[in-house]
């Protein structure tokens, strides 16, 4: 520790820096040695530089060049980290001294060049350290930038043909001495062949030098340098694919070329290759790379020339058809051949990467009518069937793609999250190929499933767990199945969007619906298949609704499915899943082809009647799917009178035990609740015993029915029909009709209960009802893992997707029950409003009925129950509330809300910012520091549901909806850092926003909960709450008297925010945006702000002065928006926070040189490469 320190103090003081370092890089010491000379240079050229006399920097200049002339081991002997900061310290003299100061620095890199292979390797290194800080990572100021960066362009023609001799020269040497004995001379012996193979290695080693360089400059300098000398470059970088120790470089070099942007006239001539040299080349390239077996270098290689397929076929689908008049080329039968290829080889990963360029391909204008790529559609879907089959599990040896993926995947886990994104993106690209020709995709759908059902099932080394004989995820069958049927769905359904209604081959179509309904297994996940094929022939149906009864049969069949019958051990995930399939299919059926089912409606009514008898045949759920599949056909009566009847006799088994005196004994009282669903039990057998089930499902059913009731119940969408079936009542002073819900009368009935399980649900939380719970359920009001896993980002095991019980102990089942009843009973009142609208909104004293259920005891009520009353209540109420129930319902409920949430919220980051500073002792728990991710995970994710809810209420609904979806899914934070900040100026605030922030204490805790949370730690809810809230909730109350205390703190934690999030992009926008906009608006009221700008750190006082005169001066605010905004963000640099990373880093500071006003004069302009060493040209390269 102290001999770093040591180190470390002697580059910071020492007065002989530059002596001590270059005795210490001498090359008679040792390489650590060496690079601790060399980095007390660097350090010395970065920091002290400014402060150096000329004289000095001349002669630490001439040493540094001496050291690269004279002062290395030989090129293959040298270490790579010597090379890497001596060629470090002349770019960082460079940025300091070019061109003004040094303007022979190109002539001397091109003398030390000509000394030899070791002096040119050192001139790359530089040459590329150089084009990266300069262009690609920009660390240098602006006029230094540009001034480089022009020098470098004016003198690029020069640069280009030295980096081109210099491949040129060095590969063909290396060529000679290694891949062409002809070249040799007849009389060398092989001593003399051995002692040439250092000189091969080093010339090689320069090639791949120059390669590597070439990429850093081919990305952007001028496509004319790219493409002179017809394309010459791109010529000798193809005939490189075949040379194995330079193949990458040279892919990586044509990648870049080819993946250029710019203006299309500039890209003509990338299609040069797809001519017959260039294709010959790559493709040559391709088949040897790929013949050799899997070795990781010839697997990179190939990834990169997967890459360089997609790019010209990306620069394909730019140039033809546009105005650059550029022809479909003649190879393109070859391109396509050799792009197909790729789709076919073993590697998952190669396969998914052609993915997007067959969807350019299929979906362009032109090129889809091109009978060549119409000729390849079939094989591309030949292709997909294969590529569909999930196999490659890197930990698995039962496909050729599992040596292939274990370079590319750490688990199975990340495996098949890859699959199944390239699996949806296959669909994707298949529906196109399908658009173009329907009918092959259908016929090749029709042949592989006949062939399914006729194959005997193979199950493979790994029996399930659900039962003997039967196929797990991994099954050789169960693989097959799957493929088949996410193939069949997507070509099918493509079909029916694509083909006019006469041309649909019904008669195929009926004929594959009979043998998939004719198929019986026993499988769990094969049947699950079937019920997909069965969903996705049903369209076929319409043409021959007779074959209906059939399928409602099968449907129904599968709803009872069971493995073995009247078994007492847990159903499995996979026997759920097909129950619940066939649920879904039903009730989706029955959504989409409404009149089809209509006239069978008894038949289907008595079924589910018949059902419904056994309460033990179907869970809960399964029972509400169905009766929401009555409901959606009942839609289809379009009469008031018979739904309404109809619609009473379905909820009549509910009414009589939701409105009956036990029940309503059970849900008003927490004690008496805990008791009938036996969480106060201790049992014995956690697997099997489980005496309160039974009372559990009733109400469970209950609730699950009035959910699936006010769902599904509505009036005919047309005006007319609504009329004439008798459910419009009256008009709105607007003019809107309004409307009346035959299911209202039955569901506000039920409310009263419904409020009071909310309530009792509620006060559960409360610590003496906690501690009335049984031992064995002292958890059931925790998390289910499932939830914790998914919050925290934590994969399931894949088997257990399948195999593994639902619930596997009768704790689990009764977390399991409390989570869902909680979710549904709001799920009913976020339903409600859309669903019954004014019958609902007037409900008497409802606003007092909500804070008495749905509100209390919130104190108790953990993070993970508070997220979804917000989502699934609260929000859905605020959208579909009309304005002239704001005043009476949404006011009185929201307010004491709003209060509430920003004193929690509050509290929550201040024990988090606590923690983060004192290191609590551990708690007595089995794994505390994921307990605290946990807790630091729903705090974020509640704090997100509630400024999206503010969002809602008080800026355009419009806005707000459209990121709903992205709070709904926990932990997706990939839009966190999008950078296009600057707010709609139309944000202003709703009628519902302007009606809270009449109250006084509403408005307050609005303003302080949005501003205040600019400062916690979640960058998500800093970046929404930045663009969309905080300015238009500000506005409102500008034109008031605001205390000087208030304007102050609001400007604050602006700037709190700024140092919290500051090192963000997107944040760090937004805040500088809103800072701006009230430092703008305020500051000529409150000078209190300004006395806030000069406490910022680092603040230059004079630029402020100069700032707020012109601001307070009118005449004067001439300057543009952007500018005035731009020299804001300048002076409150100081408390824009920093990564970490950059938090403690020494600041360099390069100065400015004299600017460059006049044209660079020619002296500058080295005479690169005059003399050419063995006098060959480039067409030296290309010979046999």
């Amino acid at each position: 520790m102290s001999a770093e320190q040591f180190c470390e103090e002697f580059k910071e003081k020492c007065p002989i820096c530059v002596p001590c370092g270059l005795k210490l890089a001498e090359k008679t010491q040792t390489a650590i040695v060496r690079h601790f000379g060399l980095q007390i240079l660097e350090h010395v050229v970065k920091f002290r530089w400014n402060s150096m006399p000329r004289l000095e920097k001349v002669y630490l200049k001439n040493n540094v060049m001496g050291l690269i002339s004279n002062g290395t081991q030989n090129i293959l002997e040298e270490e790579s980290h010597i090379k890497d900061v001596l060629s470090r310290i002349v770019v960082e003299m460079i940025k300091r001294e070019w061109p003004q100061h040094w303007p022979d620095m190109l002539k001397e890199l091109d003398t030390l060049s000509k000394q030899g292979e070791t002096q040119t390797e050192l001139v790359m290194f530089i040459l590329l350290r150089l084009a990266e800080d300069v262009v690609t990572f920009q660390t240098l100021p602006t006029q230094r930038r540009r001034d480089i960066q022009q020098t470098l362009t004016q003198n690029m023609e020069k640069i280009f043909s030295f980096l081109l001799t210099t491949l040129q020269q060095n590969v063909n040497k290396y060529r000679r001495m290694v891949g062409a004995p002809q070249e040799r001379d007849i009389l060398t012996t092989p001593q003399t062949d051995l002692a040439q193979e250092p000189k091969a290695q080093a010339n090689c080693r320069v090639g791949i030098a120059a390669l590597n360089t070439l990429a850093g400059y081919i990305d952007w300098v001028a496509m004319s340098h790219i493409t002179a000398d017809n394309c010459k470059l791109l010529e000798m970088l193809c005939l490189l694919l075949n040379e194995p120790e330079l193949q990458v470089g040279a892919a990586e070099c044509l990648l870049i070329a080819v993946s250029r942007k710019g203006k299309l006239e500039d890209r003509k001539p990338l299609m040069v290759l797809f001519g017959d040299v260039a294709m010959h080349y790559i493709l040559s390239a391709a088949q040897t790379a790929d013949g050799e077996g899997l070795v990781e270098k010839h697997y990179v290689f190939l990834k990169r020339l997967c890459q360089v397929l997609c790019a010209l076929g990306s620069q394909l689908c730019a140039l033809v058809g546009s105005d650059s008049d550029v022809d479909t080329p003649a190879n393109l039968g070859k391109y396509l051949d050799s792009f197909l290829a790729f789709t076919t080889h073993p590697s998952q990963f190669l396969r998914s990467s052609t993915q997007i360029t067959w969807g350019a391909l299929f979906r362009h204008e032109i090129l889809s009518r091109e009978p060549l790529l119409l000729a390849m559609i079939p094989k591309y879907l030949r292709a997909s069937m294969t590529n569909l089959v999930k196999v490659g599990f890197p930990s698995k040896t039962d496909s050729p793609s599992c040596e292939y993926s274990r370079f590319d995947f750490d688990s199975d886990e990340d495996f098949n999250a890859f699959f199944n994104s390239f699996r949806a993106q296959q669909g994707e690209v298949m529906r196109m190929a399908c658009r173009l020709d329907p009918r092959t995709g259908f016929q090749m759908a029709g042949e592989w499933l006949k062939y399914q059902l006729a194959a005997p099932v193979d199950i493979g080394p790994m029996n399930s767990k659900t039962g003997e004989g039967l196929c797990s995820i991994f099954s050789p069958s169960f693989v097959q199945w799957d493929a088949m049927t996410f193939f069949s769905e997507s070509v099918i359904s493509q079909m029916f969007r694509t083909l006019d209604k006469e041309e649909i081959p019904v008669n195929d179509g009926i004929e594959l619906l009979q043998l998939v309904l004719n198929f019986e297994t026993k499988d769990p996940l094969i049947l699950s298949c079937v019920l997909t094929n069965v969903s996705a022939l049903f369209p076929f149906v319409t043409y021959r609704p007779e074959y209906l009864p059939q399928v409602l049969s099968k449907l129904f069949t599968a709803v009872t499915f069971e493995v073995i019958e009247e078994s007492k051990a847990p159903r499995t995930r996979a026997v759920k899943n097909v129950r619940r399939h066939a649920c879904s299919s039903i009730i989706k059926m029955c959504r989409d082809y409404p009149q089809l089912v209509l006239p069978n409606f008894e038949m289907l009514y008595n079924h589910v009647k018949q059902l419904l008898s056994n309460e033990l045949l179907l869970t809960q759920m399964e029972k509400c799917a169905l009766m929401e599949a009555l409901v959606l056909i009942s839609n289809q009566f379009k009469d008031y009178q018979r739904q309404k009847v109809f619609l009473e006799e379905l909820m009549s088994p509910v009414a009589n035990l939701w409105l009956s005196e036990e029940m309503q004994r059970v849900l008003s009282d927490p004690e008496a609740f805990i008791s009938y669903v036996g969480a106060d039990n201790k049992i014995t057998d956690p697997v099997l015993e489980d005496p309160s089930g039974l009372n559990r499902s009733r109400i469970s059913f209950c609730v699950y029915t009035i959910l699936g009731v006010v769902k599904r119940a509505r009036w005919p969408t047309t005006l007319e029909e609504a009329k004439a079936g008798g459910f419009v009542i009256g008009c709105m002073p607007s003019g809107n009709p309004i409307y009346r819900n035959p299911c209202t009368e039955q569901v506000l009935k039920l409310l009263d209960n419904l409020l009071a399980l909310i309530r009792t649900h509620n006060n559960l939380y409360m610590p003496a009802m906690v501690a009335k719970l049984g031992e064995t359920f002292a958890k059931a009001l925790d998390m289910l893992e499932v939830e914790k896993n998914a919050i925290l980002g934590l994969p399931q095991p894949l088997l257990e997707l399948y195999d593994s019980p639902v619930y596997k102990t009768i704790l689990e089942r009764m977390q399991g029950f409390f989570c869902t009843l909680y979710d549904n009973c709001f799920h009913i009142l976020g339903n409600a409003g859309p669903s019954m609208q004014q019958d609902f909104y007037t409900v008497d004293g409802l606003a007092s009925q909500f804070l008495n259920s749905a509100f209390v005891n919130l104190n108790n009520i953990p993070d993970y129950r508070l997220r979804p009353m917000l989502r699934v209540f609260v929000k859905p109420l605020v959208l579909s509330c009309p304005s002239e129930h704001y005043e009476t319902l949404l006011c009185p409920m929201l307010g004491p809300l709003f209060t509430y949430l920003h004193v929690r919220l509050s509290q929550k980051w201040q024990v988090i910012s606590q923690r983060s500073v004192l290191c609590e002792e551990d708690t007595a728990d089995d794994n505390p520091e994921s307990q605290e991710m946990l807790e630091e995970q729903l705090v974020r994710l509640l704090t997100r549901e509630v400024m999206d809810l503010i969002t809602v209420c008080c800026v355009s609904k419009k806005g707000a909806t459209e990121h709903n979806s992205s709070t709904a899914a926990d932990g997706d934070d990939d839009e966190m850092m999008s950078t296009d900040v600057t707010p709609p100026s139309s944000a202003e605030l709703t009628e519902l926003g302007k009606c809270l922030m009449k109250q006084e204490d509403v408005c307050t805790a609005l303003l302080i909960t949005a501003y205040r949370s600019l400062s916690w730690k979640d960058t998500l809810s800093c970046q929404r709450t930045t663009t969309q809230l905080c300015w238009p909730l500000l506005k409102q109350v500008l034109t008031g008297n605001l205390l000087p205390d208030a304007v102050t703190w609001f400007f604050t934690s602006v700037l709190k925010g700024l140092q919290t999030h500051g090192q963000h992009d997107g944040c760090m926008a937004a805040l500088v945006h809103l800072a701006f906009q009230i430092y703008e608006a305020l500051r000529p009221r409150y000078a209190e702000l300004k006395a806030v700008m000069e406490q910022i750190p680092e603040i230059q006082k004079e630029s402020l002065e100069q700032f707020d005169s012109k601001l307070l001066n009118p005449t004067l605010l001439k300057v543009a928006d952007k500018r005035r905004k731009d020299n804001f963000k300048r002076l409150i640099a100081g408390c824009i926070g920093k990564p970490l990373g950059e938090q403690f880093r020494k600041e360099v500071h390069i100065r400015n040189l004299p600017s460059l006003f006049k044209k660079v004069k020619s002296s500058l302009e080295t005479d690169v490469l005059e003399n050419n060493e063995d006098g060959e040209g480039l067409t030296a390269l290309f010979e046999p």
